[in-house]
């Protein structure tokens, strides 16, 4: 590969690939195989795992991108670019342009690159992505964020017997504080992920992430994606468990048009 080629593709390799995510294992999937606007891309379990081309089934494209001429990151099963929206990855029609440009509804598409050494997919937007009205004060908040692909970890539902080990914990390690008027104590991640309040993972702030909530156990079988923006990112990694950050590497294999040779 030539240094013009790698930068064209922006890391990602030339031709069809397929997108793995290192913390779940499963593959960055065109949801449902559709073609529609707004189609959000999630994570699926590898529905071929043949890296040649001529073995493949057809039926796996939705779970192959590409890089197209204009630096975009398309789905192979419908040619459709990805895009972002409210921080999630979806697929994305190409729109005319309407003013005033760029909105929430006609924009510059998201570049995408991939860093082999990081395992990171970067996202780089050319105008805030949160698309504000033009009433609104510019603000510049949006460019010193670092805008990184992530998995989101699913627990398993909660049980009879996981709520009584929890009530039966909880009131071992403070008896009769309630009717001594004991303050409550502030509330964490972990307290509030044992309590009956049920957020959806992808509503866990990733600065709020405690080992609890990154426990990935749930039997179904897809896995969302999230865009993070992340304001101080070299801090924010020294501080992150490595369950965070295994959320955010990924595995890229290309799709070889032949068997490699052999002798």
């Amino acid at each position: 590969m030539t240094a013009d080629m790698e930068l064209e593709t922006h890391g990602f390799p030339p031709g069809y690939f397929v997108i793995r995510s290192v913390a779940s294992n499963r593959l960055l999937d065109v949801s449902m195989d559709e073609a529609e606007d707004g189609t959000e891309i999630l994570l699926w379990p590898e529905k071929d795992s043949s890296i040649v081309e001529t073995r493949r089934s057809p039926e796996a494209n939705n779970q192959v991108f590409f890089i197209d001429t204009s630096g975009a990151l398309c789905s192979r099963a419908s040619g459709h670019a990805l895009d972002v929206e409210d921080d999630r990855l979806v697929l994305r029609h190409r729109r005319p342009v309407s003013l005033p440009y760029p909105n929430s509804y006609s924009h510059p598409l998201p570049k995408f690159s991939y860093s082999a050494q990081s395992g990171e997919i970067t996202v780089h937007f050319s105008s805030d992505p949160s698309y504000p009205p033009p009433s609104t004060a510019r603000s510049y908040a949006w460019t010193s964020k670092t805008y990184i692909l992530a998995s989101i970890p699913l627990r398993k539902p909660k049980g009879v017997l996981d709520d009584a080990h929890a009530f039966i914990s909880s009131a071992i390690a403070a008896p009769l504080s309630f009717f001594a008027g004991a303050a409550s104590p502030k509330a964490t991640p972990e307290a509030v992920f044992s309590t009956d309040i049920d957020l959806a993972e992808d509503e866990v702030l990733e600065e709020e992430r405690g080992e609890e909530a990154e426990v990935d156990d749930s039997p179904e079988w897809g896995r969302k994606v999230r865009v993070l923006g992340i304001v101080n990112k070299a801090k924010e990694e020294r501080e992150a468990l490595e369950t965070t950050r295994n959320r955010r590497r990924w595995q890229i294999t290309a799709i070889r048009k032949t068997d490699a040779r052999t002798g």
